[in-house]
């Protein structure tokens, strides 16, 4: 999979070296000498990755890293640091600027490579869900988010070290809520649950690591779930597996407890990040086919829906009946009562309308005080006995409304259905409409059938 990468490094030689690494393997490569330029280029050119060197004159890796990470058009851009430094206090300070991960020159191809892979993958699946969240808000579904912090995740710890695994959860409980587990199949078990990120000793003796990895990935609910494996630092084709496998982090051996902090905060960050893309874009497609006030299909769902059920009963399916619903005079319900309290009539109308109709049936507003059914399978018998059991229910008692006052709503109903080969969804609803015509004309509170 190709990715654009931005380079950054004063020294040209390095900036040469890695972009001919990076181009061999087919990647776009941009280049920047300062932190400046880096942080222009970002902006500008929403790279898939940034490696970043630390030490450079004027503004520094850590510093570039901060201000890429605070401004909100380049933070969810992944960082490796890259730097001769291989101090414990360098990698943490970079990890706590928001650096996703912390490479060390000489760099190792094969690992470097690996993260690359891993870190674009990510970046893709982010960009696809932000991508989506932005046509929801374009569209008015969508309000802006708050950024989302990395503490008081649930942590699941899985290791057959027990010190090791009490010395992670000690260190994790100041700010997160870890689980130890040492028995594999509770384990899997809870990582298909509610979990922000799952610790695995790669280096187990008694289970295979990268195997319960791989089976976490393997899952539904756990191809989501951020991956952190504690490996041994000088066993790197442990960690080129891991990275292969979608492990999202590494940390080496001995754990320090502050690196540990900083790499668990980060992934449980971009956890609840992803999880709210993932939840907005779900409510973007609910609002999409729902009808906000009423909480019924809209007419943009029905439409689809009928569209798809009538071509079926054409080519000789079963039949399909549908109903217009319109509330009688509701005019002068908004005009005596006012806006809000006619809001409150379709609600409640809504609620009527829900719970006397069969469970495969439609019932959506298709427009101001006009509804419909649509119901498969539905003959124009089932569907005139559907509608009269529906106009008795309204009818029968009044509407409180929040003030505490009654008020009398009475329906008129049109039903048609389906007339077999060459009909259409157009055709069956304007036998509806002039049906529900006549039922107003002739009276009101009333159902109407019209055969053709």
């Amino acid at each position: 999979m190709s990715a654009r990468i931005l380079v950054v490094d004063d020294v040209d030689a390095n900036v040469r070296l890695l972009e001919a690494k990076l181009t061999a393997d087919y990647y776009e490569v941009l280049t920047a000498h300062d932190g400046l330029t880096a942080l222009e280029l970002a902006a500008v050119e929403r790279p898939d990755l940034i490696l970043l060197d630390v030490m450079m004159p004027g503004m520094d890796g850590f510093e570039v890293c901060r201000r890429l990470k605070e401004a909100s058009d380049t933070r969810h851009i992944p960082v490796v640091l890259v730097t001769a430094l291989d101090g414990r206090q360098d990698r943490v300070t970079g990890l706590e600027a928001g650096a996703d991960d912390f490479l060390t020159k000489p760099l190792d191809d094969v690992i470097l490579m690996a993260r690359v892979r891993s870190l674009t993958r990510l970046k893709t699946v982010m960009d696809e869900l932000r991508q989506r969240e932005e046509s929801g808000r374009k569209l008015g579904l969508l309000d802006g988010g708050a950024r989302l912090n990395g503490g008081g995740g649930r942590v699941l710890i899985v290791d057959d070290h027990e010190r090791q695994a009490e010395r992670i959860a000690a260190e994790l409980r100041i700010e997160h809520r870890p689980v130890v587990e040492h028995d594999l199949d509770k384990a899997l078990l809870t990582a298909r649950g509610p979990v922000d990120l799952v610790i695995i000793n790669a280096a187990s003796r008694s289970f295979d690591g990268l195997r319960f990895a791989a089976q976490v990935r393997s899952t539904e609910q756990g191809r989501t779930v951020p991956i952190l494996a504690v490996v041994d630092a000088d066993d790197r084709p442990r960690m080129v597996k891991a990275l292969e496998i979608g492990v999202n982090d590494l940390l080496p051996r001995p754990v320090d407890p502050q690196e540990l902090a900083a790499r668990v905060r980060t992934q449980v960050r971009r956890k609840r990040y992803t999880d709210f893309l993932r939840n907005r874009l779900d409510q973007s497609l609910e609002m999409a086919v729902t009808d906000p006030l009423t909480g019924l299909h809209n007419r943009r769902y029905m439409t689809s829906q009928a569209e798809a059920l009538v071509a079926r009963a054409a080519r000789g399916g079963d039949a399909v009946s549908a109903l217009l619903l319109d509330i009688d005079h509701f005019k002068s319900i908004n005009d005596t009562f006012g806006h809000d309290v006619g809001d409150e009539v379709l609600v409640e109308f809504a609620v009527r309308l829900a719970t006397n109709v069969r469970a495969i049936d439609l019932p959506c507003r298709y427009g101001g005080e006009e509804f419909v059914v649509i119901m498969p399978g539905a003959s124009m018998t089932d569907a005139e006995r559907v509608a009269e059991r529906i106009r008795l229910h309204v009818s029968a008692a009044p509407f409180t409304v929040r003030d505490g006052r009654s008020i009398p709503v009475t329906i008129s109903i049109g039903v048609a259905a389906t007339l077999g080969e060459g009909d259409t969804p157009e055709a069956l609803m304007k036998r509806a409409d002039q049906a529900l015509y006549e039922a107003k004309t002739t009276g009101r509170n009333r159902v109407v059938a019209r055969a053709a």
